[in-house]
């Protein structure tokens, strides 16, 4: 970073003692700070842009992370905006000698002044920045449904960001510093001359950093990762329990055995409804349901892994049901209860899942370093399915469906090429939460009915593809609709969904048009900022309360209703199933 623009008293000009020694300790504070005033200036507006409420709402730590980020961010603009200035305009402006000669007699405590205003407003900034923002917090909580954040305990939010911007412009310099020792070594040690030796410092040091970075380290982290969770995948919870009926994958019949299933795949199929306690919902008896599932360990690659996947739907008869449902998982190989008992139960049992493992590590780090796994997985996982379904006479088989949530949708878009490949192999789709880089659920979106909105479009009149926050979406534009039938469930205030690249420096549709019902109408888009505080809000996308971020348990049944359309499904029996699934969920979280 650049030091600060300061220059001595001019010649001849006279200060009182006083002034003398407020100068002198103002040019300590400098000497040891080396402070970039436009910087702060800069720093100050992002900062203050970074409290502007976000999608979820945050906790003074959280706020306090991604202000210093963006404020650290603003100091670097605002340094490379003085140099800019000093570098091309400063020496092509010629000053008139009358201003020149009032500006070297100008008082010696002038810039002081300027200095000290630029400090006081940027801390006064701070302050009532930081109030305002814990007030947005509490109407983004009251929009949701959540504890109000306090106003004492969120001010310990500029301090922290101080911290953090203090950290990062140390180590910032640091880099700056590596960079002038390499041109300083370029030019004495390889002769290579200094306005040569300058820029190619800054590429060897660039260069060296995103090769670490990016090689090295990422490799690192990512090993070091995936050791660490393929212990926690290796983890059995005292709750879940080897099964022992055939229907499901590590029972004693099974062919792939318990202990192969990791961590996640156990309790799916340990975790399972009976037939006992899905008839006591519908009144009616009831099959045991069944549930496949393939881990990481359970064969020797993904092909291996969906072939063992396929025989085990053989071995369980599961193409014998009344429906079949495709599940891509998540990162650890985690499926969502509720949206698997949601269907067992809907159907009186009669129903085959199956899941395969594809990684060890959770969502957040499988999106940075497994995607193409998953999707991988996804695609060859059902084209296996597919192809032994398609074998079967069609007046036997079962109702094929697909599903996949946050990570797991898009791998399990992976294993179609566009809508025409969804209606011609399947009988329905629920994705759940997509990331903003799906592939299919992006050319929807881009492609809406004029006149909808990003957070809630309609596709080509609804007549295939639907997009629902809530259950009156579903029946949006109308009620009637095509088979088979796709639903993207997706809330305005996930971030899961609205996180992307792009918000660095365009502001997308969904921040241009009306704001979601859950989302504070004051939200706005600045660059670099949004992307940021977005961010920010990914890892805590489910710590707010259901219906909300990317909790969609209290919507999920309504959209595999709509979508795998259960016989004699009355209102009556939904409410039974909402109240059972309710109970289960409530159970798992304690057991879990």
């Amino acid at each position: 970073m650049t030091t600060s623009e300061t220059s001595p008293a001019p010649t001849g000009a006279t200060t009182a003692p006083a002034d003398n020694a407020l100068l002198r300790g103002v040019h300590l504070v400098e000497r040891f700070f080396h402070p970039n005033y436009t910087g702060l200036v800069v720093a100050t507006v992002l900062f203050a842009w970074s409290m502007t409420p976000s999608l979820l709402p945050r906790d003074w730590f959280f706020q306090g992370l991604i202000s210093g980020i963006n404020a650290t961010i603003g100091y670097g603009l605002g340094c490379l905006l003085a140099w800019a200035w000093r570098r091309w305009v400063v020496p092509k402006v010629t000053v008139p000698a009358r201003f020149a000669r009032l500006w070297a007699e100008r008082p010696p405590w002038t810039l002081l002044a300027v200095r000290i205003v630029i400090v006081v407003i940027a801390v006064i900034v701070a302050v009532l920045m930081t109030m305002q923002s814990a007030r947005w917090q509490r109407e983004i909580t009251d929009l949701m449904g959540m504890e109000s954040v306090s106003d004492s305990g969120y001010l310990r939010t500029a301090l922290l960001g101080v911290a953090v911007v203090g950290v990062l412009i140390w180590v910032a310099r640091l880099i700056a510093r590596a960079v002038r020792a390499v041109s300083n070594a370029l030019n004495t040690w390889v002769r290579i001359p200094a306005s040569f030796a300058r820029p190619l410092g800054v590429v060897v040091v660039a260069v060296v950093a995103v090769l670490l970075f990016n090689g090295v380290l990422a490799k690192t982290f990512f090993a070091v990762a995936n050791s660490a969770f393929s212990a926690r995948n290796s983890h059995t919870s005292p709750h879940a329990v080897q099964p022992v009926l055939p229907e499901r994958s590590g029972s004693p019949e099974s062919l792939a055995k318990w202990e192969t299933l990791g961590s996640e795949g156990r309790w799916f199929v340990a975790n399972a409804p009976t037939a006992l306690a899905i008839g006591q919902v519908t009144g009616k008896p009831a099959r045991e349901p069944i549930r496949v599932y393939t881990g990481l360990e359970s064969a020797d690659g993904f092909e291996a892994q969906t072939d063992l996947a396929v025989a085990e739907l053989d071995r369980t008869k599961a193409f014998e049901r009344e429906v079949l449902v495709v599940v891509t998982t998540t990162g650890t190989g985690w499926v969502d209860s509720t949206s698997a008992e949601s269907v067992e139960l809907m159907f009186n049992g009669d129903t085959a899942l199956v899941a395969t493992q594809y990684s060890y590590l959770p969502s957040a780090l499988s999106f940075l370093s497994d995607r193409d796994k998953s999707m991988s997985m996804g695609r060859m996982l059902f084209d296996k399915v597919h192809e032994r379904w398609s074998a079967l006479p069609p007046e036997t088989r079962p109702k094929l469906l697909v599903y996949g949530e946050s990570l797991g949708s898009q791998g399990s878009e992976g294993a179609f090429s566009g809508l025409a490949d969804i209606r011609n192999r399947t009988d329905g789709v629920l994705w759940v939460g997509p990331p903003n880089s799906n592939r299919l659920w992006s050319e929807f979106v881009a492609r809406r009915d004029p006149g909808t909105e990003e957070i809630s479009p309609i596709f080509a009149d609804g007549l295939s593809v639907r997009f629902a926050m809530t259950k009156d979406d579903l029946a949006r534009p109308s009620e009637n609709w095509t088979e088979p039938r796709i639903v993207y469930l997706q809330h305005a205030s996930d971030p899961v969904v609205w996180w992307s690249p792009d918000l660095l420096f365009s502001q997308p549709d969904w921040l241009g048009e009306k704001r979601g019902p859950d989302v504070s109408p004051a939200m706005s888009w600045y660059p670099i900022v949004t992307f940021w505080q977005v961010a920010a809000d990914l890892p805590r996308a489910q710590s707010v309360s259901n219906g909300h971020g990317h909790n969609y348990g209290n919507l999920v049944p309504d959209a595999w209703a709509a979508v795998a359309r259960p016989p004699d499904y009355t209102p009556e029996l939904a409410q039974r199933i909402r109240l059972f699934l309710e109970e289960s969920a409530a159970t798992e979280h304690q057991l879990k």
